[in-house]
């Protein structure tokens, strides 16, 4: 048979052709779900040397790991399945993609247009399956012959890498249709292309060179109406998001470097949420994170009200602090298309790459601003951090064990620029209360573009296939949502904690507590036993009730031996005394604290 009517032949060149333009725009690994019309671009990803290729049964925890993989990484991730129901298994993982700035290739194989609505098998309508939840998307319809539909294909590849790594990166959606036969006879000869040579989006966000034209008025202007607005007492809240180019240390270092120095020229302090990556590495007299509990006390609160907020990065975890934000004219830094407003108070957005804006910002200051008259300000927002932080440390000595023990004593713990995962609803919540900050180097994550509980063990598994050793915290019902993730534990370097604590223990802390039936139809707990459960995954598990056998335990997870997975830590909480000792911590807060 002639090769170039070869249909099979004709799909692979096809293939090979879109491959080689996303390796080239820096996409370095393929997660894919088996299935048959997927097989042209399996085939092809088998010809490209420079992919890694990791199957996963399951599309949606396919997907949190790919989505987990691409958050570590730094650079975009491609995600393969089979056409059908198979990619709607993909919604929620690229919900938290868009909503966090993850940049996942989308890769759909398709049924060709002729068989759509006609009834034929495993056919839907994929086009457009995620509608304002992608970048992009793209349909380049049936595989073609040709030196022209194959340079079309290599720029499409190309161009959609370039896209999930802009200014405002995320996920981007290839809708594939694939006419049979799929596999090309023994005849067919197709190799990758060599590399094409691009000057390649690294996933840097736009430089205060190109920010200061986009801004759309004179530097002038921007430094005189920035001037008026930043009048009177103000701070910096750093929110969760990746604020460092694509590439760099877990702990965005530059960034940090540029906010220190633009906070010591404006004389204010810097509130840092866990997931902004600033509470653990290079230091600041203005670095506060303490605010959740502090901003408890009534007082407390009202005696630092500033007149102006420079927000950098998504909403904070803390409910506390967001109240307590709201109505104080905001300036919002980000350099893509989102709006993190949700008390509605910004009145400034400054389209730029938040490090480029913190260092013209320091110069600005040091320029105009008299930074003597705020030195108090800030002064006294440090003395409260640090009476806080010995309120805290005096309260924990002799409180019952609780999760807050847990969490500073894994903080102690954990490798300088080691990682950890934290789960949603108490997990995440718990660390911003209670982990304050630290000089050496720790990435934090989670998955709070949309604050699902769903693929945590996918995700944490996805993190750590990038070859930084983290360690995951989750919640029971988290963990129980998951299980296929279990098959992705097995390789860990470092553990998995589950806080088994009987279910949805959120509501314990909101008005749902106490209403008809609120065991069964909120809290939900799960009767498992998750060392029988883990046994035939070959996941090796213990328990813990205190604080001595979570310190053995957790010295042996972080050094497992050559050929033993890390496992996972199931620690049995108390919920009920866990509840107690957090309200009366904060009682403790503001009985003690002074203004």
């Amino acid at each position: 048979m002639d090769e170039h009517c070869d249909q099979g032949c004709q799909n692979l060149r096809w293939a090979l052709a879109l491959l080689d333009g996303l390796v080239a725009g820096g996409m370095r690994h393929l997660v894919f779900s088996p299935g048959s019309r997927s097989t042209p671009l399996l085939l092809a990803a088998q010809r490209q040397t420079s992919l890694t290729l990791t199957p996963i049964l399951d599309e949606r925890s396919a997907a949190f790991f790919a989505l987990g993989l691409a958050r570590a990484a730094g650079h975009p991730v491609g995600l393969l399945c089979t056409s059908g129901s198979a990619l709607a298994h993909w919604f929620p993982a690229v919900i938290e993609a868009y909503e966090s700035e993850i940049p996942l290739i989308l890769l759909s194989a398709d049924r060709p247009p002729e068989l759509r609505g006609w009834g034929a098998n495993q056919t839907i309508d994929q086009t457009r399956l995620f509608g304002g939840f992608v970048r992009e998307f793209h349909d380049p319809g049936p595989a073609e012959s040709g030196a022209a539909a194959l340079k079309m294909m290599r720029t499409l590849g190309a161009r959609v890498a370039a896209v999930s790594l802009g200014n405002w990166p995320g996920p981007v959606h290839i809708n594939l249709p694939f006419r049979e036969p799929l596999v090309p006879t023994a005849e067919c000869s197709a190799e990758s292309n060599p590399p094409l040579s691009l000057n390649r989006n690294s996933g840097h966000k736009t430089t205060l060179a190109s920010s200061e034209q986009s801004w759309g008025e004179d530097i002038d202007v921007w430094t005189r109406d920035l001037t008026a607005m930043m009048s009177g007492r103000g701070l910096i809240c750093c929110g969760p998001g990746t604020f460092s180019p694509v590439g760099e240390s877990l702990a965005p270092l530059g960034f940090a470097e540029a906010l220190w120095k633009c906070s010591e020229q404006l004389a204010v302090p810097v509130l840092c949420d866990p997931l902004s990556g600033l509470r653990f590495g290079a230091d600041s007299t203005h670095r506060i994170t303490r605010y959740d509990s502090f901003l408890r006390h009534p007082a407390t609160a009202a005696a630092l009200k500033p007149d102006w907020v420079l927000r950098i990065g998504r909403a904070p975890v803390s409910k506390t602090l967001l109240n307590w934000l709201a109505d104080i004219p905001t300036i919002l830094v980000d350099p893509g298309q989102g709006w993190s407003d949700p008390n509605k108070d910004v009145r400034v957005r400054v389209n730029a790459d938040a490090s480029s804006f913190c260092l013209w910002l320091a110069t600005l200051a040091q320029d105009v601003m008299d930074k003597q008259t705020h030195a108090d300000w800030s002064a006294q927002w440090t003395a409260i951090e640090q009476q806080c932080a010995q309120l805290t440390a005096n309260y924990l000595a002799q409180a019952p064990w609780c999760e807050a023990h847990l969490l500073t004593t894994l903080l102690a713990h954990l490798p300088a620029d080691d990682g950890l995962f934290c789960a949603n609803s108490m997990p995440i919540r718990q660390l911003d209360t209670w982990s304050g900050g630290r000089s050496a180097p720790l990435g934090i994550f989670g998955n709070r573009g949309a604050s699902g509980i769903d693929g945590q063990t996918s995700t944490l598994a996805g993190l750590n296939a990038s070859g930084i050793p983290i360690t995951g915290v989750l919640g029971d019902l988290s963990f129980f949502h998951d299980l296929s993730g279990l098959l992705l534990l097995r390789q860990l370097q470092r553990p998995c904690i589950v806080l088994n604590n009987g279910g949805g223990r959120i509501f314990d802390y909101l008005p749902q507590r106490g209403l008809p039936d609120f065991e069964r139809l909120w809290r939900t707990p799960i009767d498992l036993d998750c060392g029988a459960l883990l046994h035939p995954f070959g996941i090796a598990h213990c328990a813990v009730t205190n604080g001595d056998e979570f310190q053995a335990a957790l010295r042996e997870c972080v050094n497992p031996s050559e050929h033993q997975s890390s496992g996972v830590i199931e620690v049995r909480i108390d919920a009920e005394l866990s509840r107690r000792v957090h309200y009366e911590f904060w009682q403790h807060i503001q009985a003690s604290q002074s203004i």
